[in-house]
């Protein structure tokens, strides 16, 4: 994560027309102090960010923001800040603030700038091991709060972005989710007949629990608005998963490095071998590889780089 040398040595392995975008790694800003706090470390961050890109041009393609999230009008500035002036290709959010689910109405500021500035919204889960995984016991165990609470934090993110009626208002949003879409490819048979039948597991009394946005469409097909990425640690059926139910113009490359058991190279060298791996045209694997990048980030390779 931090040194630089070592990273660009890695990266020699994949050859000359590779580059990465960069982020802010967990925990999120707002869980490491007050929201003065906050502001402050996104900031450093985000010009730190902006720097690398601009003295390594040849090894980072652009930067995504990170965002103080606790506070909305914080937030909003460091939009302009960094997507503006710095030159962001979006911003990183994850899928909860401190507790607070993203559905909140005081968030719809956020929706509405990003949708206005055409910019990506990375979305990364957040849980730890202090949500048990029973109402009995105050921890998880054995590190499932990452194993599946990770992936079941994101799919709940994404169903609230839906219900709520986000993606109704900004149709043009572009959330882009973490490994793969999550739980959503894999469950879509769950997803489609049940959120059609909404309310036929609610007693009467609990009718404010399923009350929705008016939505013009099946809850299913805002589910396929979302982009995803590649970051499925080497699992092949699971991108032609993801690959099968967002389609090939919402599928965009990345690894999760460095957090494979190389500490680098290892899932970007796995998920690679996966796309050459599955029955995709040239033009299929240019698109998840480079072209969605372009056209959805807005990030253009760099001279003499493919």
């Amino acid at each position: 994560m931090v040194d630089l040398d070592l990273r660009f040595r890695q990266l020699e392995e994949f050859g000359d027309g590779y580059r990465q975008v960069l982020s802010i790694p967990a925990p999120p800003v707002e869980d490491l102090g007050s929201v003065k706090v906050s502001r402050e470390l996104a900031r450093i961050g985000n010009e730190a960010l902006a720097a690398l890109v601009r003295d390594y041009p040849e090894h980072f393609a652009g930067f995504v923001a990170c965002m103080p999230m606790n506070d909305v009008d914080a937030t909003l500035e460091e939009i302009d800040y960094a997507c503006g002036d710095l030159g962001a290709a979006g911003i990183q959010i994850y899928t909860h603030v401190n507790g607070r689910a993203l559905d909140d109405p005081c968030y719809e500021p956020v929706w509405s700038q990003m949708a206005a500035l055409d910019k990506a919204i990375w979305v990364h889960p957040s849980r730890d091991s202090s949500w048990s995984d029973y109402p009995s016991e105050e921890r998880s165990k054995y590190e499932l709060w990452w194993v599946f609470g990770w992936e079941y934090d994101t799919a709940i993110f994404m169903g609230r972005m839906v219900m709520s009626g986000v993606l109704e208002r900004h149709a043009d949003l572009k959330f882009l989710i973490h490994h793969g879409g999550s739980m959503v490819p894999h469950f879509a048979g769950r997803i489609g007949p049940g959120l059609d039948q909404l309310g036929a597991r609610t007693p009467p009394d609990h009718r404010q629990y399923i009350e929705t946005y008016p939505l013009s469409k099946r809850p299913i097909d805002y589910f396929k608005q979302f982009y995803v990425d590649t970051a499925l640690f080497g699992s092949r059926h699971a991108v032609q998963c993801s690959l099968a139910f967002f389609g090939v113009d919402h599928v965009l490359f990345a690894s999760d490095s460095p957090f494979d058991p190389e500490l680098g190279p290892g899932y970007i060298r796995s998920t690679i071998a996966n796309l050459e791996d599955l029955d995709l045209t040239d033009e299929e694997r240019f698109a998840i590889y480079e072209g969605n990048a372009q056209r959805v980030l807005g990030i253009h390779p760099a001279v003499g780089l493919r």
